[in-house]
C-alpha cells in the first residue's frame, strides 16, 4: 500500500502544483487512499520531496528521482549558474549557457526527469531539447524558469 502511495504522490506533484501536506493528504483522499496528516508527514520525508517557488509568491512540491536529495540543488545551482537563455521553435527547446556549461546544464535537467522531455543533445554552449508537443514545450519553459526562482 505504502508503494502505491508512493506513486501516487509522485504523480500528483508531477501533474498538480501542490504546496501543502493537506493539500496533497485531499488529493489523496480523492484517490481514494486512506491518509491522516503524519502519514502525509512521513511520505514526504521518506520520498526526500522538496519544495521550489512557482514564481508567484507560492511555493510546491517537487521530487528529484536520484538517490541523494542533495543533488537536486546541486543541480539546480548548475542551471543557475550556466544558463543564459532558452528559446523554441514548434517542440525543439534551445538553451543557450556559459561556453562549456551545456553538458552539465543537460545533465541537470535531465536528472529532473521532467516527463515532456524525450531526449537532449548538448555541445558546449547550446542544448537542444526534443519535446513531446509545443503545449509541453510552453511547461518545460516555465519548469525551468521556476526552478531558476526558487
Amino acid at each position: 500500500m505504502k508503494k502505491n502511495r508512493h506513486c501516487k504522490i509522485i504523480e500528483l506533484i508531477e501533474n498538480h502544483d501542490i504546496e501543502t501536506q493537506d493539500e496533497l493528504a485531499g488529493r489523496l483522499r480523492e484517490a481514494g487512499f486512506q491518509v491522516t496528516q503524519a502519514t502525509v508527514s512521513r511520505d514526504i520525508r521518506e520520498l526526500a520531496l522538496s519544495k521550489i517557488s512557482t514564481g508567484d509568491g507560492r511555493q510546491k512540491y517537487v521530487f528529484f528521482r536520484q538517490d541523494d536529495n542533495r543533488l537536486g540543488e546541486k543541480y539546480i545551482r548548475v542551471l543557475r549558474d550556466g544558463f543564459l537563455s532558452m528559446d523554441m521553435a514548434q517542440n525543439i527547446l534551445v538553451v543557450r549557457t556559459v561556453p562549456g556549461m551545456a553538458m552539465a546544464v543537460a545533465a541537470a535537467i535531465d536528472a529532473m526527469k521532467l516527463r515532456e522531455i524525450v531526449g537532449s543533445i548538448a555541445g558546449d554552449d547550446t542544448i537542444m531539447m526534443a519535446v513531446r508537443t509545443v503545449e509541453d514545450t510552453h511547461i518545460v519553459m516555465d519548469k525551468i524558469h521556476r526552478m531558476m526562482e526558487s
